[in-house]
């Protein structure tokens, strides 16, 4: 998959220090990848955007 023209933006839960960070792209036609921001160069999960916000709705805060 070509994830070249991805634009990565950080969790907003990531702290300022860099430390356990996780980047979304989710500008990219018919998937959402997901990479560890310690490891740009390293391996990203694609989900369908379907898939993604089931994950979400999952993991949000709940009141």
């Amino acid at each position: 998959m070509d994830l070249s023209k991805a634009r990565w933006r950080k969790s907003t839960r990531s702290g300022a220090s860099g430390g356990n960070c996780v980047e979304v792209a989710s500008n990219l036609p018919g998937v959402v990848a997901v990479r560890d921001s310690k490891r740009v160069a390293g391996p990203a999960l694609a989900f369908t955007p379907a898939a993604w916000a089931a994950f979400l709705s999952q993991v949000v805060d709940r009141p």
